[in-house]
């Protein structure tokens, strides 16, 4: 894969052709309406690409891009990520945000104190979380749990989080190629899983 430019979020992924003249499909994370004004989109391991028309399709959109005529061709990048340039991107309403709006935001308690920035957000699929580092290392945390308030272009702050969620201490885990079903130390019931 190449190195993505900068300011990039990422929209979505090519899923399979439309019809015959090149057209794909494309899976997008959010809101498909939010694409229909977009002119370009960076196509991974292919780069920038026009839009030269975009369709609502189901739950998503299909897509013709500038040089991707054929269905062979459209084929060809089934699975590949799709990027938008920050500044390209549509306006939200008020209390909606972009991820690449949560990087480097500080993350706070109730109180103000500090708990550490977030570094990125990962889409799951069945939720998001965001990445924190923090003075103990890293933590996950559930994006639309409901302790979790957006501040946009301020701060994420956790009112009323679980205790430890994040703390100063890395909590150990080995890694799973460490863990051995058959260790003495394991209660009978969790070594047979």
């Amino acid at each position: 894969m190449n190195v993505l430019p900068p300011d990039l979020t990422r929209m979505g992924h090519l899923m399979a052709p439309h019809g015959l003249r090149g057209a794909i499909k494309l899976f997008v994370i959010g809101e498909p309406s939010q694409m229909l004004a977009l002119k370009r989109l960076y196509i991974e391991d292919l780069g920038w690409r026009r839009v030269t028309s975009v369709q609502p399709v189901g739950l998503g959109l299909a897509l013709h891009l500038s040089g991707i005529d054929t269905r062979e061709a459209a084929l060809e990048l089934r699975g590949k990520q799709v990027y938008a340039h920050d500044r390209e991107l549509p306006r939200l309403d008020d209390g909606q945000y972009y991820y690449h709006e949560l990087r480097g935001l500080p993350v706070r308690d109730s109180a103000g104190t500090p708990l550490g920035d977030v570094i990125d957000v990962q889409d799951m699929g069945f939720q998001d979380l965001l990445v924190v580092r923090h003075a103990g290392g890293e933590a996950l945390i559930p994006l639309q749990a409901p302790y979790v308030q957006v501040k946009r272009g301020a701060a994420i702050v956790l009112d009323g989080a679980p205790d430890g969620l994040i703390s100063g201490e890395a909590e150990t885990v080995p890694p799973s190629s460490e863990v051995h079903l058959d260790d003495p130390a394991l209660p009978d019931d969790e070594a047979e899983r």
